[in-house]
């Protein structure tokens, strides 16, 4: 790895890279696509100067859970998980890939995020406080923060190349995509969160909301990127949820709480974080992965 303006960032010699995200580095291998996830972090879309250790390992591992568990319900775009499949010309690189890399097949992304929502929080808690509506969803009077919906709800967004990305309406994502598509990616997303929802419940986590992603292998639809993970979704402790107020998490809110203490303009460099804070977020990660899949990361690498 090499520094970047302080931020780790990974480099593979000899093998193109073809995309840089806030946690991930993407390569070129062989006709296929080599996701890997850092362990940078990043709040109010800032990259964070401090790394939290073992978070890249989770996001894969529990997207690799995730996947497999999801067979029968969508396709999606992971081949291996494990370093000793990947192709020759990536094994000198083991000791920086194992774990937290994932061979993916090529595909074109599709140009909106499919937000799930169960509960009322974030921004669709400030919209509703504002209109009682959630991304053109009318919803019943007299929520509380936190509330549970009266069913899971699909809420678009746009994918912002810089800046947040930008909740749309259902009509809106349609037009970007086309309805055919539109509708299926809802009926997908809606039918995912709902089977991940009630196995994280029997495991002690609320899904509060989540994100997923798809993309198109010629005419196929495949779910990509990672899935159900601290990254992408709000976990809540179950045996500690209480509607009314904000609630503890397993993600990285715990981060944007303590930058809300601190006299930041939420623009770059961002601010760097106590030792307490990312060991904090670190064990949130782990107990996350413990809790989801029944083992310790370490058990599965």
């Amino acid at each position: 790895m090499r520094l970047e303006r302080g931020i780790k960032t990974q480099d593979l010699p000899g093998i193109p890279k073809v995309g840089q995200g806030k946690v991930r580095e993407l390569f070129e291998v062989d006709g296929q696509l080599l996701m890997v996830a850092t362990d940078r972090i990043s709040a109010f879309d800032v990259i964070l100067p401090n790394a939290i250790p073992h978070k890249g390992k989770v996001l894969t591992q529990l997207s690799a859970f995730w996947f497999e568990r999801l067979e029968g319900v969508v396709a999606h775009h992971l081949v291996s998980v494990r370093v000793d499949e990947f192709p020759a010309l990536l094994q000198p690189f083991r000791e920086e890939l194992a774990g937290r890399s994932m061979l993916v097949r090529k595909c074109t992304p599709l140009p909106i995020e499919c937000v799930v929502r169960g509960y009322l929080a974030g921004s669709g808690w400030a919209e509703y406080r504002q209109s009682e509506t959630v991304c053109g969803n009318r919803l019943p009077r007299g929520l509380v923060e936190s509330a549970e919906l009266p069913e899971p709800i699909f809420t678009p967004s746009t994918k912002a190349t810089k800046g947040h990305d930008e909740n749309i309406s259902f009509d809106r994502a349609a037009q970007i995509i086309g309805p055919e598509l539109a509708e299926q990616v809802r009926d997908l997303s809606l039918r995912i969160y709902n089977r991940a929802r009630e196995y994280a419940l029997e495991k002690g986590i609320i899904i509060c909301d989540t994100k997923f992603e798809f993309g198109m292998e010629g005419s196929r639809l495949l779910l990509i990127d990672e899935v159900l993970t601290p990254d992408s979704s709000r976990f809540w402790p179950a045996d500690e949820y209480e509607p009314g107020k904000s609630q503890s998490s397993f993600d990285k809110q715990f981060i944007r709480d303590f930058l809300e203490t601190l006299d930041w303009d939420k623009a770059p460099p961002g601010p760097e974080l106590p030792s307490a804070i990312v060991e904090a977020t670190s064990q949130r990660y782990l107990e996350a992965f413990r809790r989801l899949t029944g083992k310790n990361l370490d058990e599965v690498l």
